[in-house]
């Protein structure tokens, strides 16, 4: 059964569905995920909870995991983006106890990038301050966990890649570091920059790949999909969500738009 989109382009798709009883995605139709899903730290979105007791965000992790699974290609690859830990309601590993659980799904382990964000503002608690009964460590670091089906040796698609080799020789380091992004800014109580999954999308992916984020809040990834000619999918339970990512991919669409008809109308210039 076909799900009409929220919102659709040339090479891009919203759906407004729940990912985990969605038909919107065929089996073996997908490229790449890049996604960071929902942290269980209480975040105040719009239509889900936030705040699972740890057993339940576990499971959670796992119906979606499995999901996205098998919408991917076998040689399909995820790029999952989720905290190293957390303290906030129990000290927990998020990052080893996520990564075991795609594992458990399926999905083999290829690398970790570390995410240095810089942000020790994100720190909820000392512990026992300048005492060495209880202190807590945080580290302000995220992970980019890089996954995949099958085979990790990409065959199938354009076998295109536009990726230059500086860049190529920079993100293949696995520390990554640059800034988060403004909340504020973006109108999304926990977005992700641009620079993150434009990086994932060019080092794992060819042109024309498509590219899947199953929780797209404002939509970043599919702003890097169609800036570097790839399809872009992207799923969200809540409507407010698909709307904003709608509104930034078609003001991204149509700054391209007119760049191109600058370039066009200056190359008929006569001479």
């Amino acid at each position: 059964m076909s799900v009409a989109s929220f919102y659709q382009n040339s090479n891009i798709s919203i759906y407004n569905d729940d990912l985990l009883t969605t038909q919107a995605i065929h089996p073996r139709s997908i490229d790449l995920i890049v996604t960071s899903p929902p942290y269980n730290v209480d975040i105040e979105y719009t239509s889900n909870s936030d705040n699972l007791t740890y057993e339940q965000y576990l499971a959670f992790s796992y119906q979606w995991l499995t999901r996205c699974y098998h919408w991917l290609k076998d040689d399909g690859r995820l790029c999952l983006n989720i905290p190293l830990d957390k303290n906030k309601g129990g000290q927990q590993s998020v990052g080893a106890d996520l990564t075991h659980v795609a594992k458990s799904v399926g999905y083999q382990y290829h690398s970790t990038i570390i995410w240095n964000e810089g942000n020790i503002s994100r720190r909820t608690a000392w512990g026992s301050w300048m005492r060495a009964s209880a202190p807590y460590v945080i580290a302000p670091v995220e992970l980019i966990v890089i996954l995949y089906k099958s085979k990790w040796k990409k065959r199938s698609g354009s076998r295109v890649s536009d990726i230059s080799r500086d860049e190529f020789m920079q993100w293949t380091n696995g520390l990554w570091t640059f800034n988060g992004e403004s909340k504020r800014r973006v109108g999304h109580p926990a977005p992700f920059p641009l620079e993150l999954p434009t990086r994932c999308i060019k080092l794992f992916s060819f042109v024309g790949d498509t590219v899947l984020d199953p929780f797209v809040g404002s939509g970043t990834t599919l702003i890097a999909a169609m800036q570097n000619d790839r399809k872009g999918i992207g799923i969200d339970i809540d409507a407010g969500y698909c709307s904003l990512a709608q509104s930034r991919v078609q003001s991204v669409e149509w700054e391209r738009s007119e760049k191109l008809m600058k370039q066009y109308a200056h190359a008929e210039e006569p001479f």
